[in-house]
């Protein structure tokens, strides 16, 4: 195979690993989408704006003047990661579907779940947000806890569309019989709240839930772990206006056994920009409930 069918090749896997992102990644409704502008291979052009309140109307010098200022601000994607993947020479076709079973794998085991937990992370250490912290919930608690994170949102005057509950999966039995319920006699029952009072509820595997992570390097430890100065989340209540996060998946590089110098093996190298932020003037859209844990 020669390199331009090696990029050819690359090329068709890009959607593939997108699509596991997006179907996998607890956090990708919140994406930016066409919000940003790529100016660079790892920096995106966002517009801020900002503007002033009310004033006096006067009959003698009209209106008060007031300022409205628009700037647009480059951000620096400091995450900047990355794979080789490597697997024995095969033919063409049997290759094509070892290479989707590995890079779904890998995507599903690796890359999601590292990139939620760093958004979660970065979000709960951001300045000015709500915070309820060294809190134990249980089934008599974790409703009244809720309520509180909503009330302080509609204090801050948060909107209250576009709200979204992210709850640690292990207080998902809590919650369940935190709501009284009545049953018929339907055959299929399914005690897992799915919406709280309007809100939608997101469920969140522990190992993504964490106030504070470290990535690993890969010399000696892949992926992330929690920092030792990090607690558990219980949930954060999060209006994803208040937010920016954008991932850049690269195209892979491609490497066939003959192009590859090393072993007689395919050689696939992955990378992946992404970053996560909190606007300064919006930072009350974010509620975090921490663990004492």
């Amino acid at each position: 195979m020669s390199m331009a069918n090696s990029l050819e090749f690359a090329k068709k896997f890009l959607p593939v690993l997108d699509d596991i992102y997006k179907y996998s990644s607890i956090t990708q409704g919140m994406d930016a989408g066409k919000k940003v502008d790529f100016t660079g291979t790892n920096e995106v052009n966002v517009l801020k704006t900002h503007t002033t309140g009310l004033g006096d109307y006067s009959r003698t010098n009209g209106y008060p003047k007031g300022d409205i200022t628009a700037n647009w601000e480059i951000l620096k994607l400091t995450e900047e990661r990355g794979k080789e993947l490597s697997i024995d020479r095969m033919d063409n076709e049997e290759m094509a579907n070892v290479f989707g079973i590995i890079t779904g794998q890998f995507m599903r085991d690796w890359v999601v779940p590292e990139v939620d937990a760093f958004r979660f992370a970065k979000y709960a250490s951001a300045n000015d947000i709500s915070k309820a912290t060294g809190a134990v919930l249980t089934k008599d608690t974790i409703l009244a806890a809720i309520d509180e994170a909503v009330r302080q949102m509609n204090a801050d005057e948060v909107p209250l569309q576009g709200r979204i509950l992210y709850i640690n999966s292990d207080l998902q039995p809590l919650l369940n019989h935190a709501v009284a319920r009545s049953w018929g006699s339907q055959s299929a029952i399914s005690t897992m709240l799915t919406n709280y009072n309007g809100i939608p509820i997101k469920y969140v595997p522990p190992t993504r839930f964490y106030s504070e992570i470290e990535l690993n390097d890969g010399s000696a430890a892949w992926g992330y772990k929690k920092a030792a100065s990090g607690k558990n989340i219980n949930f954060m209540l999060i209006y994803p206006e208040a937010v920016l996060q954008v991932v850049k998946l690269a195209l892979p590089k491609v490497f066939t056994p003959d192009e590859n110098q090393d072993k007689d093996m395919w050689k696939f190298q992955f990378r992946i920009y992404h970053d996560a932020f909190v606007y300064e003037n919006k930072a009350t859209g974010i509620y975090l409930h921490e663990s004492t844990t």
